[in-house]
């Protein structure tokens, strides 16, 4: 069942078995033993896939395909594979329809069915090269045939790797065998390029060497009988003579050998131990379920990073406000984990919500549930497949002796005592983190932990006792108040309950390789990006005309960082409010514009205040009752004369007036700072997408040692659907609007964004550094001067800045990192594999130890940070185990001031690209004996200490200017 493609640079060879079969377009591998193996083999790997009766139903034989392609068959002889002996690829078969590409994209071979599924986009997934499975069963079909039927329509969608399979059982029989060798030099005649596993098929498979990528063996140590739903185990003399004939097809026909098997879907323990003894025979395993539906285990098991929120939001409230995202959601970005939202009161629940993608739920729910009885069924469902829960607020049903029993829970007999004021029996450390609520009986749910859990906090009003908190087998909860407490007389909240330490444990999350947005090279992020309000507004102080035309003169000509800024077409252009002053405001936005060091953004049209009332669906404005305005102070946007509110005239239409009329050749709007309370709707997020802008704001990070908690520290961002272009990505840090009570004064207040710097920072880094404010901040002195307070206070530190664009891109790297561990021998370390995007670098490891630099793929460096250890890849994908820091003396950056590209390790030395906006250095440690060049040019050596430290030129201004690095070391 996987037949997963090499990599080549035109096409690639097909996998031909005998169950269903799926084709890939395979891609050029970069940088590494396997990309170079597969640019240098050719080969068709016939992989064995299970009998269909074994797995599942195979689609029909109709099924739909593509086109004849145009390109026909080549007549020339196949070319043969050359033989070789570098790494097998790991290898993963996946038939379902949900693809889960983010944690497939682990492996370097994937199989899909192409009649469920469709080819990933090449550039999302550079590491992996994806198969097609193609169904071989057709006994009537000639070679020809078959080609035509099943191959030359996927050839055509962009597939060149294939697994064929026609169910055979693993030795095949002499027809079948004859049947299949004809079909795979058939593919291989037609498409010289294609690159082809064969499923089973073993012993005739030496005599298609020259024609094979790999085989696949299906089934050598359990099979499963559909029929009577049970596993059966292989036959100790089929599986001994398999694997004799696989051990030949290595040793003496040099083809990688692959071996598939199945677990039970909720088994995670039987795949890591199936897994296990497949590679101690010498085969590259996958195992997976019997549907072929599962993320399964291999030599790397895939860290699911995704977390499910479930909640019962009120009617029209956004995600935004809901406790799930306003709250919960950044403990858990920070863990490493993505967040997937549903509203338990809407429709159906998800399916799949399985181990193998799901790290756990978390139910925030503090209102009643529609349906109980169906929201209990699922979640205990859920519980019984072995996915971890984590409760924050309510179960959201009533908690019976049944149910009780099925979460190890134990119902408290008796009636509350409602004038006793309880009294704590005992409370975990990770209770009362920020406050600790007075007890009150009407909270109690009247229930406590079983033997089987461990209470975290433990009440006791007369004789009636419970517990508000506890762990359980399944995970934990917490209920109301002691999760997120409301403090209504202050307008704030706090954690009752340490809710990193307390998800951490509940959802039993492992230790690993945490992908990092705030971070690179050991350098904290930081970013610039300035909304348009304000920008007709007079300065308030002699020497300049608009206070936009201050910030232009006072910061940025002064302050050479990359910064991003947007204007307001209503409030500048010709057909806003002010045409008359519209030329001297499109004279200055001209100006700003053609700074080397500025990307331009748009603040929309009309600036809405309240996108809300954007209807999620159609992109229309609501209005209230006999349609009126909503209640309020607030209008809906500016009020533009003749202007009927449109959700493209706000995205396209700006974007398109700021191109036209403000951007200076060269350059053209790249992102859209959503207005108002920046709540912003799916559809419109989609638009900007279209439009081809990325987009940021919203979050109100605004913690600070007057309102001092982590509810006050938002998530990356918010999925305000399921398709990638519906994740809206936050402000790292809020504008100075907050920190001046609304623009009331004190106007010297965005000097507090270094509390919430700081704040965000140690001791743990929760945030890249964001300066943000409006136009506005230009007309008054005092903000002016705090403006620069701030800039000159943050480059005192050791910073990193980059364009808002570029923190944004990492953000959504962030979301499909796919982060796996391998299967490590018995007392060896664990070695991690990370595949992140394009821009996403950075690493952290919150535990012990330190990356083993000299037995490492792509890793660049690391340094030790807030919160953990902070590690450099050189690449988009690295490998590397975790040992304690010993006598490895290898070279490595501990820290740089600029993006590093490209990186190679040759022993001690090194090459690179690097280049920065600002300031940009390099810093290598364990260097004694090196000595560093840049562009040729000599930069010097490393001191005393074995510290090797140099400096590079550079310039705010895109595309960053990029050096050829040298560090030669004895």
């Amino acid at each position: 069942m996987i037949a997963q493609t090499l990599m080549a640079t035109k096409g690639q060879d097909f996998v031909v078995g005998t169950s269903d079969f799926r084709c890939a377009t395979g891609k050029r591998e970069r940088g590494n033993a396997l990309g170079h193996w597969l640019r240098r083999t050719r080969r068709v790997f016939v992989g064995s896939l299970r009998a269909l009766a074994m797995v599942a139903a195979i689609a029909p034989a109709g099924m739909a395909m593509a086109a004849t392609p145009s390109v026909t068959a080549a007549s020339a002889p196949v070319p043969a594979l050359a033989p070789s002996s570098a790494t097998v690829p790991d290898i993963a078969l996946y038939y379902g329809s949900d693809l889960p590409v983010d944690a497939l994209q682990a492996f370097d071979w994937v199989v899909i069915d192409p009649t469920q599924t469709s080819l990933p986009e090449a550039s999302l997934t550079p590491h992996t090269t994806w198969f097609a499975r193609l169904d071989a069963r057709d006994t009537a079909q000639t070679p020809e045939a078959f080609v035509d039927a099943r191959v030359a329509p996927l050839w055509a969608q962009g597939y060149r790797n294939f697994l064929i399979d026609d169910g055979a059982p693993l030795a095949g029989d002499a027809d079948s065998d004859a049947r299949i060798a004809a079909r795979v030099k058939a593919v291989r005649a037609r498409y010289a390029d294609a690159r082809v596993v064969l499923r089973n098929h073993l012993s005739m498979a030496a005599s298609l060497a020259p024609d094979l990528a790999g085989v696949l063996a299906d089934g050598l140590l359990h099979r499963y009988d559909a029929r009577a739903s049970i596993f059966i185990d292989t036959p100790a003399d089929a599986r001994q003579a398999a694997l004799e004939q696989l051990q030949a097809l290595r040793t003496q026909s040099r083809l990688p050998t692959f071996a598939m098997d199945y677990c039970a879907s909720d088994d995670v323990a039987c795949r890591r131990d199936t897994a296990r003894s497949l590679n101690r025979m010498g085969v590259r395993a996958f195992v997976t379920d019997p549907d072929v539906q599962t993320v399964g285990v291999g030599r790397i098991e895939v860290m699911p990073r995704k977390v499910l929120m479930v909640q019962a939001p009120g009617e029209g409230e956004p995600v935004d406000l809901t406790t799930g995202a306003r709250d919960i959601s950044m403990p858990l970005n920070y863990l490493g984990y993505d967040v997937q939202y549903v509203d338990v009161n809407k429709g159906q629940m998800p399916a799949n919500v399985r181990t193998d993608r799901y790290a756990g739920i978390v139910v925030s729910i503090d209102r009643n549930v529609n349906n109980a009885g169906a929201w209990r069924r699922w979640l205990l469902s859920r519980i019984r497949d072995g996915v971890r829960v984590a409760v924050i607020g309510q179960f959201g049903f009533p908690i019976d002796q049944q149910t009780a029993q099925v979460l190890g829970l134990e119902r408290v007999a008796g009636t509350v005592p409602g004038s006793v004021v309880p009294s704590v029996v005992s409370k975990a450390p990770m209770m009362g983190f920020e406050i600790m609520p007075t007890p009150d009986v009407r909270d109690a749910l009247g229930v406590r932990v079983g033997p089987t859990g461990q209470p975290l906090l433990r009440l006791q009003a007369g004789s009636y006792t419970y517990d508000m908190a506890g762990m359980l087998p399944w995970g934990g909860y917490t209920l109301n108040p002691y999760g997120v407490t409301s403090l209504a007389g202050i307008e704030q909240e706090r954690w009752a309950i340490q809710p990193i330490d307390f998800l951490r444990q509940a959802l039993a999350l492992p230790q690993m390789p945490v992908p990092d947005v705030t971070t690179e090279n050991g350098r904290r992020l930081m970013f610039v990006h300035v909304d348009g309000d304000g920008f007709a507004s007079r300065a308030e102080f002699p020497g300049v005309d608009y206070g936009a035309m201050a910030l232009y003169d006072q910061i940025y000509t002064k302050y050479p960082l990359p910064t991003t800024l947007s204007v307001i077409e209503g409030e500048v252009g010709p057909k806003g409010l002010y045409p008359q002053i519209s030329p001297r405001l499109e004279e200055i936005a001209r100006k700003m514009f053609a700074l080397p060091n500025v990307e331009i953004g748009t603040h929309t049209f009309s600036h809405p205040f309240n996108l809300e009332q954007i209807n999620p669906k159609t992109g229309e404005r609501i209005f209230g009752k006999a349609n009126k305005e909503w209640g309020g102070d607030d209008a809906f946007s500016l009020d533009i004369p003749h202007y009927k509110f449109n959700l493209d005239r706000e995205i396209q239409g700006s974007i398109d007036y700021i191109n036209a009329r403000l951007a200076p050749p060269g350059k053209k709007v790249v992102v859209l700072q959503w207005p108002g309370d920046a709540q912003a709707p799916a559809i419109a997020i989609r638009k900007a997408w279209a439009a081809g802008v990325l987009s940021i704001n919203g979050g109100d990070t605004i913690i600070t040692k007057t309102n001092n908690s982590w509810t006050n520290i938002a998530p990356y961002g918010v999925a305000k659907g399921n398709l990638p272009t519906e994740f809206q990505i936050y402000a790292a840090v809020m504008d100075e609007n907050v920190y001046t009570n609304d623009w009331l004064g004190p106007y010297y207040g965005y000097t507090r964004v270094l509390e919430t710097f700081a704040m965000t920072d140690k001791p743990i880094r929760f945030k890249a550094i964001n300066l943000y404010y409006h136009m506005y901040s230009g007309t008054k002195l005092a903000s002016l001067n705090a403006l620069k307070d701030v800039y000159n206070a943050v480059l005192k530190q050791p910073v990193f800045p980059i364009f808002t664009t570029e923190y944004i891109r990492r953000v959504l790297d962030w979301r499909r990192v796919a982060v796996a561990r391998e299967s490590a021998a018995d007392g060896a370390a664990v070695r991690w594999r990370v595949r992140s995007g394009a821009d996403l670098r950075e690493l952290r490891w919150p535990g012990d130890g330190v990356p083993v630099i000299g037995a490492s793929d792509d890793v660049a460096g690391y340094l030790p940070g807030p919160g953990g250890l902070y590690i450099h890849m050189g690449g988009d994908a690295a490998e590397f185990a975790i040992a304690p820091k010993g006598s490895d003396r290898t070279p490595y950056i501990d820290e740089a001031a600029g993006f590093i590209r490209d990186f190679k390790r040759t022993g001690r030395s090194m090459t690179f690209r690097f280049g920065g906006y600002y300031k940009p250095f390099v810093s290598v440690v364990n260097a004694a004996g090196c000595r560093a060049s840049v562009d040729g040019v000599a930069k010097g050596r490393a001191d005393g200490a074995g510290r090797l430290r140099f400096d590079v030129s550079g310039i705010a201004e895109k595309p960053v200017v990029m050096h050829t690095v040298g560090v030669e070391c004895e």
